[in-house]
């Protein structure tokens, strides 16, 4: 069911996150992780090699707007559970946080495929320069509240 279409605006750009957020994290319970967790396991996947810890936790901090320590926390989580080890300083994905990472990324793949089905790609090509544009705007606001 479709409603009125309402303008962009935090509201309405919540809500979306809300949803999606709700469904990732359904699928996150069921594989005994976190939001705050995958979403360090990711930075650590995406990497061309392994991060710096305080590299690891200053990409997560950024991206998530979170307190340092919980990431570091989260980063102790992931090293304690295997998904991620430690050589001193340097911080890499093993293999079974690769697996994790990728049984998580294909469950919501399928998913987001029937989320975004019948939208047409220009519709979320203008999304995603607006998105971007206000995410950019919020990352400024923060800054000059935070200085």
């Amino acid at each position: 069911m479709t409603s009125t279409p309402q303008p962009a605006n935090g509201r309405t750009i919540g809500l979306a996150h809300y949803a999606g957020r709700a469904v990732l994290e359904h699928v996150l319970t069921r594989h005994d992780a976190t939001f705050q967790q995958q979403i360090t396991l990711r930075r650590a996947v995406v990497a061309d090699g392994p991060l710096d810890l305080g590299t690891l936790v200053e990409r997560v901090t950024a991206d998530l707007k979170a307190d340092p320590a919980g990431v570091r926390a989260s980063v102790d989580s992931l090293l304690a559970k295997g998904l991620l080890s430690a050589d001193g300083p340097l911080i890499s994905p093993t293999d079974a946080g690769r697996d994790l990472f990728a049984a998580i990324g294909a469950e919501t793949g399928e998913i987001s495929a029937r989320i975004y089905a019948g939208i047409p790609a220009e519709d979320l090509a203008t999304a995603g320069r607006v998105l971007a544009r206000i995410t950019e705007r919020a990352d400024a606001e923060l800054a000059a509240l935070t200085s």
